[in-house]
């Protein structure tokens, strides 16, 4: 048996779909990347929606959006993928990394509001795993640190606080306190990336909330103007009859969804809610089998909260690296493919080079050295998590 760790579901829904793009005539940036968004903003109760050409993309168009940059601070979680620091760094701003609360993959609520300054502009909590961090908490934060906050443009002006953008890469679909995971924090970065649960090969998408003076039209066309090189119409507009003028606003970014993308996405969306579905069949199969003494694991689903399902966290309790990483090679020799999220961005040469060191994450660091990643996917099957299991109690006898 080989076990894949996360494989792209791919059936004959999504290649029809993009096939039939590819004899549309139109494959770039055009009809269906504007149903694409309309129905991610329908799926997830938001007015507007943008799609781009990653998360990545999204978190950082979202900062620029906001006017955040040299002299300002970004608030982000050791635990998590670069991207989530990485931006920050890309608009000029200064990364402030905190630690996870002690025995948890999120990040500590209390050094959160302790690390908020007069040059904080923003927030990326990260909802790991497609389990969204407590939003309820963070907004009493930056509410109560709301004197502290100086608004350096008209968006800024408007929120009146920091502002939190969720690096929600790993949770569409997730819904927080009967909320969905795009309507909870004041913007929403989703990936749509490969082994993401929804894949359109590469792409995300932005969402946001009501803001104050501003209506979507306007976000969604500032949204537009900074990923098309700050072009005032798209290919789509510019095609109609006589309609090529056009006036480049400001040296944008490219950045923009294609359509052969967004078909993929249209597929896999209408597919959502059983791949939803069978990704929490798995988890209660690898829940009941494998919580105890020796695993624990991050819990998906509680009263007031419900995950995507993208990721299975488990954790070797007591155990190390070495250990952790002997069971991961034991795995590897019996065809199972499984992975570690995450390494704290501390840990890595980019981030020592900006001055960060895991000693001052001892919290996050205790999570990564004995956490595994097992297979999560909807190509999964029932007698293939059966191995998985049987083979991880085997590989830490």
């Amino acid at each position: 048996m080989n076990v894949a760790f996360s494989p792209p579901d791919i059936s004959e829904i999504e290649i029809n779909e993009v096939v039939d793009t590819l004899k549309s005539g139109w494959i770039t940036t055009g009809p269906k990347t504007k149903l694409f968004e309309n129905k991610i903003a329908e799926y997830v109760n938001t007015p507007k929606a943008v799609c781009l050409n990653s998360a990545t993309a999204a978190m950082e168009m979202t900062l620029r959006l906001l006017g955040i940059g040299e002299g300002d601070e970004v608030i982000t979680c050791a635990y998590t993928y670069s991207a989530s620091a990485s931006v920050i760094y890309h608009v000029g701003a200064k990364i402030v990394i905190i630690d996870t609360a002690k025995d948890s993959f999120h990040m500590d609520y209390d050094q959160l509001e302790g690390a908020i300054t007069e040059k904080t502009k923003a927030i990326i909590p990260v909802d790991i795993a497609g389990v969204m961090c407590d939003y309820d908490r963070i907004f009493e934060i930056v509410n109560r640190k709301q004197k502290l906050f100086n608004p350096s443009n008209d968006l800024q002006k408007a929120f009146g606080r920091v502002i939190v953008l969720a690096d929600a890469a790993h949770s569409f679909g997730a819904i927080y306190k009967g909320k969905q995971s795009g309507q909870v924090a004041d913007f929403t970065c989703f990936s749509f990336h490969a082994v993401k649960n929804l894949t359109t090969a590469e792409g995300g998408a932005v969402t946001w909330r009501g803001i104050n003076s501003f209506d979507h039209e306007e976000v969604y066309k500032r949204f537009m103007l900074l990923s098309l090189h700050g072009q005032s119409k798209d290919a789509l507009e510019k095609i109609k009859l006589g309609a090529w003028e056009y006036d480049i606003v400001y040296p944008g970014y490219k950045c923009n969804l294609t359509d052969i993308m967004a078909a993929l996405g249209l597929a896999q969306l209408e597919r959502y809610p059983h791949i939803l579905k069978r990704r929490k069949e798995i988890i209660e199969i690898y829940d009941k089998a494998l919580l105890s003494n020796e695993i624990d694991a991050l819990k998906h689903y509680g009263t007031n909260f419900s995950s995507s399902g993208h990721l299975y966290l488990v954790r070797l309790i007591g155990k190390d690296e070495a250990y952790r990483d002997r069971v991961i090679e034991k795995m590897a020799k019996k065809n199972i493919s499984t992975n570690v999220h995450y390494k704290p961005l501390p840990m890595h040469t980019a981030y020592k080079t900006l001055g960060f060191d895991i000693k001052d994450y001892p919290n996050a660091f205790d999570m990564y050295k004995n956490e595994i990643t097992l297979p999560l996917h909807t190509l999964l099957k029932n007698e293939e998590v059966e191995y998985v299991i049987s083979t991880l109690k085997e590989s830490i006898k």
